[in-house]
């Protein structure tokens, strides 16, 4: 069971905000983020499940656990759910449930069941979600921070941002597209070289989005970031780290590596009241350092991989015949 650092938080006033809880088949993260989103007592709950992949022995229970979980409300709440009978995979099932959430919210905080938020995360996104409702260069806020503290004020821009615990409205998500349609234009243009700080920036990202595009991936979040950076949006980062992902091990859909950089981060209450910054700018500094943390980690990927083969090739061989022949 994870711990939230003790530093306390009391809550300014009740919470006002709707969430969007984002749910699969895992009930251990699923019970613990929900208790903090109990604790929060926001006065909406909207919960979207992906349904049970075929051939998964087992899943459809625990598929069917963690809805029990996630609707555990006994408190003052307006519940909605969007129950899905057949998978539709990581792509359509999070993209779709963001879709239907901001069909009937016009802000609002995401969750997934591996996000678990310290609780100032919510009055974090509460407040900032009310200044910038109306300032179209804000897309997304997050509190989740890998970097750490860089200004004196409590968050900064970036040009980056994360979606381990988020927030954002209705007119910014309405640039998102899964399929990234806009991508082979934008590439022509070198729409990355006219946002991003330098060119090794710009190619990285641009990797990143060709491959999205071509090889259709089943994630969801790599499209969004293209949304935010091709309109010049922001986000709004806090300057330090208030959620932490529980989700890293074999049973995540990507994060399989269970002891790395991020599942070592803590995550504390940030003071109120906030204090604003006073320039709006992105963080240079910030996007910087997550570009290189990013590069290092995916370079530290491969060279384990390599190392596996070298040290256990008989085991890779049987890990890729069983592969291939689950396949056919």
């Amino acid at each position: 069971m994870q711990e939230i650092s003790s530093n306390r938080f009391i809550p300014p006033h009740p919470l006002n905000t709707a969430v969007l809880f984002l749910v699969f088949n895992r009930p251990d993260t699923t019970k613990q983020v929900f208790g903090t989103i109990r604790k929060a007592k926001p006065p909406k709950l909207y919960v979207a499940a992906d349904g049970p992949r075929a051939g998964e022995d087992g899943e459809a229970g625990k598929c069917e656990e963690v809805r029990r979980i996630a609707m555990q409300v006994d408190w003052d709440c307006e519940v909605k759910t969007l129950l899905r009978e057949k998978n539709l995979g990581c792509r359509v099932a999070v993209s779709s449930a963001i879709d239907w959430f901001f069909e009937n919210e016009e802000e609002g905080i995401i969750l997934e069941d591996d996000c678990l938020p310290s609780q100032s995360f919510f009055w974090f996104c509460e407040e900032l979600l009310e200044k910038h409702r109306d300032d179209e260069r804000v897309m997304l806020i997050t509190g989740f921070n890998a970097i750490g503290r860089v200004t004196n004020e409590s968050y900064f821009f970036s040009t980056y941002g994360g979606i381990w615990g988020w927030a954002s409205w209705s007119r910014a998500w309405e640039y998102y597209d899964a399929d990234m349609r806009l991508w082979p234009k934008a590439k022509k243009l070198k729409i990355l070289d006219n946002v991003l700080y330098n060119k090794k920036q710009a190619r990285w990202r641009e990797k990143l989005y060709e491959k999205q595009f071509k090889d259709n991936i089943d994630t969801w979040d790599y499209q969004w970031s293209f949304a935010r950076i091709s309109q010049r949006g922001l986000s709004i980062i806090s300057n330090m780290n208030m959620v932490k992902n529980i989700g890293f091990g074999p049973d995540a859909a990507h994060n399989k590596e269970k002891n790395n950089y991020y599942s070592k981060l803590t995550f504390l209450n940030i003071a109120f009241p906030l204090e604003h910054p006073l320039f709006f700018v992105p963080s240079k500094q910030y996007d910087a350092k997550l570009y290189k943390l990013l590069n290092n980690s995916s370079f530290l990927k491969i060279i384990c991989r390599i190392l596996k083969v070298l040290i256990h090739p008989g085991k890779v061989k049987r890990h890729f015949l069983k592969k291939m022949m689950s396949q056919k």
